[in-house]
């Protein structure tokens, strides 16, 4: 599967925590993020991300384009509810986008939880009807 992988400032090392928790399944899936999220996790996992530029810089964007094309099966977007962003229409529309297209989505570590365990429970393998990959 293919997740994304997007945190808030105030929320990294949240996602690092997480990605470190979780690197065994998430290693097994193809994984891409906006730069700097993608940096610090891969620094601190040794986990292959591909990385899009900065969300200030339009990474967020970037995911969002692969949303729409179906090349995102999971997003982990660490959102940072206390501090209104400046991207705030910016992650509407990445949210709006993953009700669009059925994508699994959490915005919290606990429906991350969640969605990683029923990952490898395969629980979202529905996604390979949706997105079959050849």
């Amino acid at each position: 599967m293919n997740i994304a992988l997007i945190a808030h400032d105030a929320k990294k090392e949240l996602m690092i925590q997480f990605c470190i928790a979780y690197s065994g399944i998430l290693s097994n899936h193809s994984l891409c993020a906006t730069g700097t999220t993608g940096k610090i996790v891969s620094e601190a996992t040794g986990l292959r991300i591909q990385r899009f530029l900065g969300g200030a810089q339009g990474g967020d964007q970037q995911i969002a384009s692969r949303i729409s094309c179906n090349e995102v099966d999971l997003l982990l977007f660490f959102r940072d509810p206390l501090n209104p962003k400046p991207s705030e229409p910016n992650d509407m529309n990445l949210l709006r986008l993953c009700d669009m297209y059925n994508i699994p989505v959490a915005t919290n570590i606990a429906t991350a939880e969640v969605l990683i365990h029923g990952l490898e429970r395969g629980d979202l393998d529905w996604r390979n009807i949706v997105n079959p990959k050849y």
